[in-house]
């Protein structure tokens, strides 16, 4: 009796957790979660067997009671972050706590989902008489019932193909590809999370393969979401002859002989024999210019107004336009969104990749190449010091880092002050040219309420009069936070005598997305999808006096790092980096952490095997599984450069 409890338990919780998550009743993680919750059942009588009578009902209790924590401690992260909280997450589960009121909240909104999920618990109480008792069971029993648990597991995973192998499906998310927000959809949470225990201990990594799977091409002639790239391709056509490279003399023969194992020997193949971008007009447009970095804490276009936000809306008007821009939600949101711009590559899953990077050589971090020619290089953050370890990452990105408990006293509120954060360290480095600041905000920080946000309740009356709901509201006006603390960071440039050979960049960690999909389309003002264009964001880049430049050409954060090198002149290498130069004739590419892709071409949706045809374009499925090989190579290697140090054997090969 207690075996079968175990067993309809979990897939009751498998089975509500994916309804509460995607809304979906009928797919694949209907059978899956119900055959992988076989042996976790076994395993957890198995528990239960080995203590005496009295005890076995407190322990089936306490399992139960654990693993009900699990779905509901995960349903509400989700409910917040749009992500589940990875092993490596759990283990720093004291700074998600910080945001306990966020948490109260969406356990209040959520209250239904997590009252399902408690049912298992209450009911093994109410019925604990009649689960309780259970004959003594021998040891040879026991074994029948690991070889049990083992058969049961086997016939799991050798169904696992009945679905096919394309990207996505069971047995690819089972053998291949990390997603986890849809694995737990298709095999189930309990499953994913085993997976990830397994993969982080043994420091796992896909095999590549090339794709063969079919792909339904789609034509797509409305023009709303045409992915031109006409600006930028005028542009380098005035320099396809006699083109010359963002390349270092990298002896990567010298690295491949002296390979120790067969995965460095493709790393270094892979590079070397990587496309490099071609140096254009911006190339060293910007050398020798003070630069300031601002990733902002949930930006997007729809702070963007005259009438609220008149400084983002001077940069975005005077400065560089970019049409096509996306920032990808990772499964980190800002640390990931900050690595991602930081060093040009995917976040690794399921670990905190710029944590990670501590311990690594990031020669190519804007810190360190600028500090090489003698920069000033500062950064600063407004909130603790040591979130996602923060004080570990940034000083080897090449910083001296400034935040909240560490050097910066800054009001205690939440969300903080950006205006605080300006004010009080700009003229710590403004007089010390050339400099390089880097800034991380917070008060665009969810939740989006005048009684929740500080920062919304400071400007509240500023929005008041707008015809939008609370949360639409709420958002902007702690945005409005923002926008004052760039007009402070101006003016006082221009009070030093430096504004105007000052570059100024200002992009988003990730879209707002404490916002669900219904405000953040009342912002657009029309319908925003969840595939492409809940990403769709934009990048800020202005220096005084300049012309307005528009960038039509499909890019994203992946592409800060190499653009701004680019039009710093510094000298690095364009191959190692997952973005490019948004500036040189490359081809476009878009990456989503769904695996979604956009390029000039087109985007391609990963989850339903579709590529929709960009109006005019004319696509064949060879270019569409040519792309699919390429991104698949690209989330690989970026996760190696990572996983072994690579930018060390670069260093060492550098002629």
């Amino acid at each position: 009796m207690l075996l079968i409890y175990f067993w309809g338990a979990i897939y009751y919780l498998e089975t509500i957790f994916r309804v509460m998550c995607t809304g979906k009743v009928i797919g694949p993680g209907l059978f899956y979660s119900l055959i992988f919750a076989a042996p976790i059942a076994i395993l957890c009588y198995l528990i239960c067997s080995a203590f005496k009578e009295s005890k076995r009902n407190t322990v089936g209790l306490i399992l139960v009671g654990a693993i009900s924590v699990i779905f509901i401690s995960q349903f509400i992260y989700f409910k917040i972050f749009r992500m589940f909280y990875s092993l490596y997450s759990a283990a720093n589960a004291g700074q998600i706590f910080e945001f306990w009121e966020i948490i109260v909240m969406k356990v209040r909104n959520n209250f239904l989902g997590v009252a399902l999920m408690t049912v298992p618990f209450i009911l093994m109480i109410l019925f604990r008489k009649k689960l309780r008792s259970f004959k003594v069971i021998k040891t040879k029993e026991r074994v029948y019932l690991g070889g049990g648990l083992v058969i049961c597991q086997i016939l799991a995973i050798c169904s696992l193909s009945f679905a096919g192998k394309e990207i996505y499906t069971p047995y690819d998310l089972y053998f291949q590809h990390s997603y986890p927000v849809v694995a737990a959809e298709k095999l189930g949470l309990m499953t994913t999370l085993r997976l990830e225990a397994k993969r982080m201990l043994f420091n796992w990594s896909p095999a590549l393969s090339e794709t063969s799977q079919e792909v339904t091409l789609i034509k797509d002639d409305t023009a709303e979401e045409a992915l031109s790239t006409d600006v930028i391709n005028e542009v380098s056509k005035e320099v396809n002859e006699d083109k010359e490279y963002n390349v270092l003399n990298i002896d990567f023969d010298k690295l491949i002989n002296e390979a120790e194992s067969e995965d460095m020997i493709n790393m270094h193949t892979y590079f070397k024999n990587a496309e490099p971008s071609a140096k254009n007009e911006y190339t060293g447009k910007y050398k020798g210019y003070n630069l300031i970095t601002i990733t902002a804490e949930g930006f997007s276009p729809y702070a963007i107004r005259e009438d609220l936000t008149p400084t983002l809306y001077k940069l975005y008007k005077e400065g560089y336009q970019f049409t096509n821009f996306y920032t990808p939600l990772w499964e980190l949101s800002t640390s990931d969104g900050e690595y991602a711009i930081c060093t040009g590559q995917i976040p690794k899953s399921g670990i905190w990749s710029m944590e990670a990077s501590a311990d690594n050589a990031m020669p190519f971090s804007l810190g360190n190449q600028l500090k090489d020619l003698g920069y000033t290089t500062r950064a600063f953050h407004n909130h603790d010091f040591d979130y996602y370890r923060r004080d570990l990452s940034h000083p080897n990105l090449g910083y001296t880092y400034e935040a909240k408990g560490l050097g910066l006293d800054i009001t205690d509120t939440w969300p903080e002050s950006d205006i605080e954060m300006m004010d009080e360290t700009v003229s710590k480095y403004v007089n010390s040219e050339p400099f390089h600041a880097y800034y991380m905000t917070v008060s665009g920080h969810m939740n989006y309420s005048f009684r929740e946000n500080a920062m919304s309740e400071k400007n509240e009356e500023l929005v008041a009069d707008l015809d939008l709901s609370e949360e639409a509201k709420a958002y902007l006006a702690c945005q409005i936070e923002l926008d004052r603390a760039v007009e402070s960071l101006l003016d006082q440039l221009e009070a030093a005598g430096v504004l105007d050979r000052t570059l100024i960049m200002i992009t988003p960690d990730h879209y707002p997305y404490g916002l669900n999909n219904e405000y953040i389309s009342e912002l657009a003002g029309k319908s925003v999808d969840e595939d492409f264009g809940i990403y769709k964001t934009t990048l800020l880049l202005y220096t005084p006096n300049m012309t307005p430049v528009v960038v039509d050409k499909p890019c994203s954060s992946l592409d800060i790092l190499p653009t701004l090198s680019n039009l710093m002149g510094i000298n690095y290498d364009s191959r190692l980096f997952v973005g490019r130069d948004i500036f040189s004739d490359s081809d476009p590419l878009v990456m989503l952490y769904s695996r979604n892709f956009i390029t000039d071409k087109g985007r391609y949706n990963a989850l339903t095997n579709e590529f929709i045809e960009a109006p005019g374009a004319d696509v064949d499925e060879e270019y569409v599984r040519d792309m699919i090989d390429k991104v698949d190579a690209k989330f690989y290697y970026s996760a190696k450069v990572l996983e072994e140090d690579y930018y060390h054997y670069i260093l060492s090969a550098l002629k």
